[in-house]
């Protein structure tokens, strides 16, 4: 039996957004659990919320894929996919052009097809 490879493809993308999730709720588990130990609200203004659940997002989905066996350069082009609409968004919302409300939402919404192009761009990698 032949497997197709955008099945493969698929299949990898959905186990990044999985890990991406896991290590969202994993690393904010962490940092709640430390400021509820330290007596402290866990509580950052919506920019710094966006970049750090960039981060997040990214460590969870860096160690998925260093574990399925991709390279350093991979990982840090998806990497980056994760971090450019904060790194673009985050300016507008202090110049005011848009809410800092916006910059959370559209930051999740936007990882996803960047990651997307991020893979079609190395389809043999992940196909």
């Amino acid at each position: 039996m032949t497997t197709n490879p955008w099945s493969h493809f698929i299949r990898h993308y959905l186990e990044m957004v999985a890990a991406m999730v896991a290590g969202m709720a994993v690393l904010w588990g962490i940092g709640a659990g430390i400021s509820a130990i330290a007596g402290l609200e866990y509580s950052l203004p919506p920019e710094l919320a966006a970049l750090k659940m960039a981060f997040d997002m990214s460590a969870g989905m860096a160690a998925w894929m260093r574990y399925r066996g991709h390279g350093w350069s991979g990982i840090g082009e998806m990497v980056a996919a994760m971090f450019a609409p904060a790194i673009v968004l985050v300016p507008l919302s202090w110049l005011s052009v848009i809410s800092a409300e916006a910059v959370m939402l559209a930051t999740h919404v936007l990882m996803l097809p960047l990651m997307l192009v991020v893979m079609l761009r190395r389809r043999g990698e992940y196909a």
